[in-house]
C-alpha cells in the first residue's frame, strides 16, 4: 500500500504542467546538488598525472600548429594590453559559468519546469561524459605552459585561483578537455532559444557562448581544441536530454499511470 501511494504521489508531482511548490521539489534540488557535488569531487580526485597532462597539452599545441590554428598566444598577448578587457574576461570566466547556471536553473525550475528538466539532464549527462575524458586524457591548461608565455590572468589580476587550498578537493587542474565552460554556455544558450522567441533573450544566449569562448582563451585556461571538444560533448548530451523528454519520461509516466489504473481497478474489485 505504501509503495502504491508513493507511486501515486510521484505521478501527481511530476506532471509537466505542475507549477505549485511541494515537498517533491526538495528531492529534485537534492538530486541536482548531489549530482554536481559528486561531479566536482570525482573531478578533483583525478590530479596525480601531471606528466601526462603536460605532454597531452603539448600534443594539442602541435596539432593546432599543424592545422594553422595556433592563435592562443597572440590572443592573450593582445588582451593583456587592455587591462579592462582582461578583467572583464576574468569576470565572464569565473561568474558567468556555474553561478550563472545555478541562477538560470532556479528561474527555470520556478517558471519553466520542462525547460529546466531539459537543461538539468544535459548538464548532468555532459558532466558524466566529461569525467570520462578527464580520466582517460588529462590535459593541462595553457597557463601551465609558462615557457610559451601564457599568463594566469585570474590569479594575476583578480586574485582568483582554482588551486587555493580550500578548493583543492573540488578541482582538477588537468581537466582542460573538454571545456565545459564553453559547452555549458552553449547549453544555456540553446535553452534560451527553446524558452523564448524574444530576440533579446536569444541574443543573450548567443553572446554568452561567444564571450565564454573568448574568455577561456584570454584567461589562459583552455585551447581552441578544448572548446571544440566541449561543444561536441554538450551537443551529444543535449540530444540525450531531448530524447529523455520525447521518449524516456513519457514512457515512465505511462508506466506510473498504468500502475495507478491497476490500483484503482483493485480497489473497485475489492469494493
Amino acid at each position: 500500500m505504501r509503495v502504491q501511494r508513493a507511486l501515486q504521489y510521484v505521478l501527481r508531482q511530476t506532471h509537466p504542467e505542475r507549477r505549485h511548490p511541494s515537498w517533491w521539489d526538495l528531492s529534485e534540488l537534492a538530486l541536482v546538488a548531489v549530482g554536481f557535488l559528486a561531479y566536482f569531487l570525482v573531478r578533483g580526485a583525478v590530479v596525480d598525472r601531471a606528466h601526462d597532462a603536460i605532454a597531452n597539452s603539448r600534443e594539442i599545441v602541435a596539432l593546432q600548429m599543424a592545422l594553422g590554428l595556433w592563435v592562443e598566444p597572440r590572443i592573450q598577448e593582445l588582451a593583456l594590453q587592455m587591462h579592462l578587457l582582461v578583467r572583464a574576461m576574468n569576470f565572464v570566466y569565473f561568474w558567468l559559468d556555474f553561478p550563472l547556471i545555478v541562477g538560470v536553473g532556479l528561474l527555470l525550475f520556478w517558471k519553466e519546469r520542462p525547460h529546466y528538466t531539459l537543461l538539468r539532464d544535459a548538464l548532468l549527462v555532459s558532466g558524466g561524459m566529461a569525467l570520462v575524458c578527464y580520466y582517460s586524457y588529462p590535459v593541462a591548461p595553457p597557463r601551465y605552459l609558462v615557457d610559451m608565455g601564457f599568463v594566469d590572468t585570474l590569479a594575476k589580476y583578480d586574485n582568483l585561483s582554482y588551486q587555493a587550498q580550500s578548493m583543492r578537493p573540488f578541482v582538477n587542474p588537468y581537466a582542460a578537455v573538454p571545456s565545459l565552460h564553453v559547452g555549458w554556455a552553449a547549453l544555456v544558450g540553446a535553452t534560451a532559444f527553446r524558452v523564448s522567441r524574444q530576440w533579446l533573450i536569444r541574443g543573450a544566449g548567443v553572446l554568452l557562448v561567444v564571450l565564454q569562448a573568448v574568455a577561456v582563451v584570454v584567461t589562459g585556461n583552455h585551447f581552441l581544441f578544448d572548446g571544440i571538444v566541449g561543444l561536441i560533448v554538450c551537443t551529444a548530451s543535449w540530444y540525450v536530454a531531448v530524447g529523455l523528454q520525447a521518449r524516456g519520461y513519457p514512457w515512465l509516466r505511462g508506466w506510473l499511470q498504468r500502475q495507478e489504473r491497476a490500483r484503482r481497478a483493485a480497489i473497485g474489485r475489492a469494493g
